[in-house]
């Protein structure tokens, strides 16, 4: 008899579940290519060009700090869903810490969130191709990208299991043999280059060329770029081991952190100067190849960060649709959104893809109102989310140690030492996002989807509690 994912407990005060549960249909191997390969998102590839312009070399110092963060939500989260592993992760955690109001507001507002993105990486990704095939019409690719993603998530989860397997293994595979070129490049032992030296780390305005508020810019930036890590604790609940792979996923996400995201970029402004245009108009990794005249490296380079956005889109229908049924299961959803069949819920993967290419069509529909709004609105949700997860983990850490303890197979840092510094990080993040106009728009409209949806939803546990 097979085993199915553990998203309805009595504790988290669920009234109602779907018929169907869903399936232990990922693999180990899944799990670990999913957790390494989740890492290299297409914030990296795509996004850090623009840090790079704003901070200069000191964008290494803005990815690490930010990673230190990170890397303290992941144990925080790591705990809590090796504790119980849940479909919902966060939201799931959130409503047992909290109430289910605020299960419901950590889980719908992730929803938007990576439905939203799903049309941003489609977008993306069709103009990789269509730079490579003018005159090919944008959407009708993001359409075909859809289609297939939305095809492999119906059909069952080892079908998600085993494109991220693959995506992961090539983004992998890419950005270690760019660290290894760049380290060669640097050490002046690559042949046909010269060693750059410091000239690039200390000329050009110095380390911090903008000064402190380039760097400032440049954390923001580097802060969204690791949005997508949860993806993994979500998947977990449908792995053969859930605990096991959730530990393994969690107590190795320093050394990737810091290998991937501050070793790369620690390589790409050593080797060309950060106030090249190509950085932001290539990207950052194709510049630092071009740079390096490597024959083919850069379209090589293309290829890489079109697979790291299909990976993304594909990660993104399937978190959506894993959260939808989760939230459903918790009696925080329409039921209809929660139908599962052949252990995959198919409903949520198809309104979820629906909503994603939705928001492609007002991409180009309403570019210049609704679309920016939009983009507005899903700016500071992962950082919503980020503090519900510290709140979480403070109040069910204590309940564990009381009731469970045998359940802390994954531990938090220095509790609750760690958990506060991690809380105070975020509330100055932001106050810096206040600050400035750009970033402020995003606050204040993620502030109000924010608010939005924790009326409905403290409005939803009245009227469940009443019934």
């Amino acid at each position: 008899m097979s085993r199915t994912a553990p998203d309805v407990d009595p504790s988290a005060g669920v009234t109602s579940a779907p018929a169907e549960p869903l399936t232990h249909g990922l693999k180990q191997r899944h799990l670990s290519m999913i957790a390494l390969g989740g890492v290299i998102g297409a914030g990296l590839f795509v996004g850090s060009g623009a840090g790079i312009a704003a901070a200069g070399p000191s964008i290494v110092i803005a990815y690490a700090v930010s990673g230190l963060l990170v890397m303290l939500v992941m144990r925080m989260l790591g705990e809590m869903s090796a504790a119980y592993p849940s479909s919902g992760s966060f939201s799931a955690h959130a409503e047992r810490a909290i109430g289910p109001w605020a299960g419901f507001t950590a889980g719908w507002s992730f929803w938007v969130l990576l439905c939203t993105a799903v049309g941003l990486e489609g977008i993306g990704a069709a103009k990789i191709v269509t730079g490579w095939l003018p005159g090919t019409p944008q959407w009708a690719w993001v359409a075909l990208f859809m289609v297939v993603f939305c095809a492999a998530n119906l059909a069952a989860v080892k079908n998600f299991g085993e494109f991220e397997f693959w995506f992961a293994a090539l983004k992998v595979g890419a950005i270690t043999l760019f660290l290894v070129l760049g380290v060669l490049a640097v050490a002046g032992v690559l042949p046909g280059t010269d060693s750059p030296g410091a000239s690039n780390l200390t000329g050009e305005g110095g380390f911090l060329p903008n000064g402190s508020e380039g760097l400032v810019i440049g954390l923001l930036a580097s802060v969204f770029a690791y949005g997508g890590l949860e993806t993994v604790t979500i998947a977990a609940a449908e792995s053969e081991n859930p605990v096991q792979g959730v530990a393994r996923a969690v107590r190795t996400a320093m050394w990737r952190i810091a290998l991937f995201y501050v070793g790369s970029m620690a390589v790409i402004v050593t080797i060309v100067p950060w106030d090249s245009k190509a950085v932001v108009e290539q990207g950052p990794y194709v510049a630092a190849l071009d740079h390096l005249c490597i024959p083919g490296a850069a379209q090589l380079m293309n290829v890489v960060v079109l697979v790291a956005l299909l990976s993304a889109m594909n990660a993104n229908v399937y978190g959506a649709s894993r959260i939808t049924f989760s939230l459903v299961a918790r009696g925080l959803g329409p039921k209809a959104l929660g139908r599962v069949s052949g252990g995959v819920p198919r409903v949520g993967v198809l309104v979820s893809s629906v909503f994603g290419f939705g928001c492609v069509l007002l991409s180009y529909w309403r570019p210049d109102d609704v679309f920016p709004w939009l983009l507005n609105m899903i700016g500071a949700v992962i950082l919503v989310v980020w503090i519900f997860i510290a709140v979480s983990q403070l109040r069910l850490r204590r309940r564990l140690e009381r009731e469970t303890p045998e359940k802390l197979v994954v531990r938090m840092w220095l509790f609750p030492a760690l958990t506060w510094v991690a809380l105070a990080a975020m509330a100055a993040i932001f106050v810096l996002m206040a600050r400035r106009p750009d970033t402020r728009v995003q606050l204040y409209s993620t502030g109000a989807m924010t608010l939005f949806l924790a009326a409905v939803g403290y409005a939803w546990q009245r009227t469940r509690a009443r019934a």
